[in-house]
């Protein structure tokens, strides 16, 4: 009998990614979203019934951030987080056989703004604002249910980068187009990971039992973001690029309905219980990682 692995929030970026290689594990996929032929989030009894006898539980479920924070989007946002959580661990509870794992994300951007030392799950400092706050209620959300069947880990993911979309499309537009310079100051911290870390993390965590509670995902080797739009520029073959400061990010996030938080926020994250608990990254460096990324470019 194949293992099930279930996975909500499953036709992203990640999910997509991670739905392509469990099923090359020889994993039984199910994916819940909001669209049908997938199990949809109004259906209590399927989510039930593919939980039953599933191995894994990974949660990527949430709006996107890239967006304007108006109140509709703020409570979209939140709401798409925090219900999601709640909807999968009220149906754990009614589950006979549940899954031994549950893999809940979260973000890296939990911490503040940190340009002076890094933040990990155990010193990392709790920033403030809307972010912040949607971050802290869906690990709220995911904390407060307790199973003595399943254990619970939430992944502070920082940015992922990968060939296959995410932030990398904007990215490789801005370079090609002669806009790769600094962005704002250049010195506030890029913490990311590599699509293929996040995967293997989630592996990682499955083959050690004794792993529970939070950890950041994120590679060992953050950077700034003037060393990151340089690198961008060395893997697309452009010597230049013109510099965006903080006013015109300001105005351009106006026109395309984004947030500035998103490049501006220094985002400083170590993965320290991961180094402590040996696992080894496959893409340590932005280096590495944009060569792989690059590579069929």
């Amino acid at each position: 009998m194949k293992k099930k692995v279930v996975l909500a929030g499953g036709t992203g970026f990640v999910g997509s990614y991670f739905s392509r290689r469990f099923t090359e594990l020889g994993y039984v996929v199910k994916v819940i979203s909001r669209d049908a032929p997938n199990i949809t989030w109004d259906d209590r009894e399927g989510i039930i019934q593919a939980l039953e006898d599933s191995e894994i539980l990974i949660n990527l479920a949430g709006k996107s951030v890239n967006c304007r924070y108006n109140e509709k989007n703020k409570q979209e946002i939140l709401h798409s987080r925090t219900e999601t959580t709640n909807i999968l661990g009220n149906a754990l509870e009614e589950c006979k056989s549940p899954p031994k794992l549950w893999i809940n994300s979260s973000t890296a951007t939990i911490y503040r703004h940190a340009e002076d030392r890094p933040m990990t799950e155990e010193s990392g400092e709790i920033g403030t604002g809307f972010s912040v706050e949607v971050a802290k209620r869906w690990e709220e959300a995911f904390f407060s249910f307790q199973f003595q069947r399943t254990r619970q880990v939430a992944l502070r993911i920082s940015i992922v980068l990968g060939a296959a979309g995410g932030v990398m499309i904007p990215y490789k537009n801005l370079v090609r187009f002669g806009l790769g310079g600094i962005q704002g100051p250049g010195s506030q911290k890029f913490s990311w990971i590599h699509i293929e870390d996040l995967f293997n993390i989630v592996l990682y965590i499955r083959d050690h039992p004794h792993l529970t509670g939070v950890f950041n995902c994120s590679t060992p080797n953050p950077i700034t973001n003037r060393e990151l739009m340089n690198s961008l520029r060395d893997a697309y073959k452009r010597k230049f690029g013109l510099p965006s400061p903080a006013w015109l990010l300001e105005l351009g996030a106006i026109f395309i309905r984004t947030e500035t938080e998103l490049i501006l926020k220094s985002r400083w994250v170590i993965p320290e219980r991961l180094n402590k608990e040996g696992y080894i990254f496959s893409y340590p460096t932005i280096e590495h990682a944009l060569t792989q990324i690059t590579k069929n470019k």
